[in-house]
């Protein structure tokens, strides 16, 4: 059994053990979510990547219909449609499939950033409570596994801080393309410098996407940690 002088009080192993109960349950999602969010990334980069490979090398057309549904069959990346919806037609201006996927960067990118500020806070307070538990000799051997854990959720922190400055500029840099029919055929003819800033973002985001799934195996490496710290502490308890 262990001797009462080094256990924390009751107290405190309450509170430690909802935080090990708890917060072990909310990683678990943050180890699977990002890496869904990073592959629904990765495909609108595969778009912008299409897009660019494609203007990166046809001649431009003229408009071939007087009806504007018509799809302009120059501006539409083979098999890029099906996959993505993306459909630049004769009459209209910037499909609004490729709107949508602007604006899902940014709420991604608004997400990411708030959850990177609210984990730096959290582990702010975590590594105070954990440095605390030093005075107990019952949990000394397993103040490493905590401050592990710390470490990896501070350094998650820090690269969903990262990822949502990537989607950002990635959106800078689609802003600077006009995806109007006419006015990418005018680009077509001249400079094609949309290829170059739908090349870039993408690049963007991959690495964003990168970093997203980086940051759930650092959350992800936690579990077997927070399993044998939670045992110990609910062995006190019982103590």
């Amino acid at each position: 059994m262990p001797d009462e002088a080094q256990t924390p009080p009751g107290s405190l192993l309450q509170l430690i053990d909802n935080l090990a109960t708890f917060h072990r349950e909310h990683e678990k999602y943050y180890a699977q979510a990002p890496l869904r969010q990073a592959a629904e990334l990765q495909a609108r980069s595969r778009a912008l990547k299409a897009l660019a490979d494609r203007w990166s090398d046809v001649e431009a057309g003229e408009r071939t219909s007087a009806v504007a549904f018509a799809g302009a069959d120059d501006l539409n990346a083979p098999g890029l449609v099906a996959e993505s919806g993306i459909l630049f037609m004769e009459g209209e201006g910037e499909p609004a499939e490729l709107g949508r996927l602007r604006r899902e960067v940014g709420v991604l990118a608004e997400e990411t950033e708030q959850g990177g500020a609210w984990l730096t806070r959290a582990m702010e307070e975590a590594w105070e409570i954990a440095g605390s538990l030093a005075a107990h000799p019952a949990l000394a051997d397993l103040l490493g596994e905590r401050h592990r854990i710390i470490a990896n959720d501070w350094q998650s922190a820090g690269l969903q801080a990262l990822v949502a400055r990537l989607l950002r500029r990635g959106l800078d840099l689609l802003a600077r393309v006009d995806f109007s029919p006419e006015a990418l055929r005018a680009d077509l003819r001249g400079e094609r410098q949309a290829p170059a800033y739908l090349y870039s973002a993408s690049e963007l985001f991959d690495r964003a996407a990168d970093l997203m799934a980086e940051s759930a195996t650092l959350v992800h490496e936690n579990e077997r940690r927070w399993r044998v710290f939670r045992a110990r502490v609910r062995l006190l308890r019982s103590a």
